[in-house]
């Protein structure tokens, strides 16, 4: 008989880690919000003993808070996140943007701007939602054209940290301007192949809008009550 591989073998809370981790990246699972155990049991038909077990593993990368006698809550952003993941955010989208000029064939220039075409399409429609789907692959891609599998781990590993904040909460028009500008700049710089200009317009992309978005998100968290009484959702705009 011939040599097979190894059968790898994976505990079944594995399995649901990164369908949770995509909940929380795409805001279905909110920050703040409590984890509803019953309804992922549900969902991925199985018991609460496997989906709490992945909950751990998630608490463990600094996505959600176990907290004693209420179970799983999605971590919130907070200024203190601010300072200490989001210049190692902006450092890592440098070095990606830098990494993606050295290495892009001209079919990944095409793609990205094929991508970044979408985006605008969802930008003048008014479509949110696939604005920021479309604003996310482009990152991605610009990690994946980077071909660094430890770089594209560590960018992901931070990204959770930071929840749904940075591809999912509502941008103000006037964030929303400035990112859409900064966007074709990119593309104008990942087509010349200028890497340090597309780095360093990268990471003043982070430290700049990313940064001002997720203070925005902050505040409107704690903004004044809604016309009902309650506190504003974290994904709504605070009121004017």
């Amino acid at each position: 008989m011939k040599p097979t591989s190894p059968i790898i073998r994976h505990s079944l809370y594995q399995s649901l880690v990164a369908p949770l981790r995509e909940m929380i990246m795409q805001g279905e699972l909110r920050p703040g919000e409590k984890v509803p155990e019953e309804q992922l049991c549900e969902r991925f038909g199985v018991s609460r003993t496997p989906i709490r077990e992945a909950l751990k593993v998630l608490a463990a990368e600094g996505a959600l808070e176990i907290l004693p006698h209420r179970g799983a809550i999605v971590s919130r952003i907070s200024e203190e996140k601010i300072a200490e993941l989001f210049p190692i955010m902006a450092s890592l989208e440098r070095l990606a943007g830098s990494l993606a000029c050295e290495r892009a064939t001209d079919a990944d220039v095409a793609r990205v701007k094929n991508l970044h075409e979408q985006m605008m399409a969802c930008y003048r429609s008014g479509d949110e939602p696939g604005y920021l789907r479309f604003n996310r692959l482009i990152h991605e891609t610009f990690f994946e054209i980077a071909g660094n599998a430890t770089l594209v781990a560590f960018y992901q590993q931070i990204l959770t940290r930071i929840n749904a904040c940075r591809f999912v909460v509502r941008k103000k028009p006037e964030h929303w301007r400035n990112a859409v500008a900064e966007h074709e700049e990119m593309i104008g710089l990942l087509e010349a192949r200028a890497g340090a200009e597309l780095g360093e317009l990268l990471e003043r992309h982070v430290t700049g809008t990313t940064v001002g978005i997720a203070r925005a998100y902050i505040k409107g968290e704690t903004a004044a009550p809604s016309s009902d009484g309650r506190m504003a959702d974290a994904g709504e705009p605070a009121v004017a």
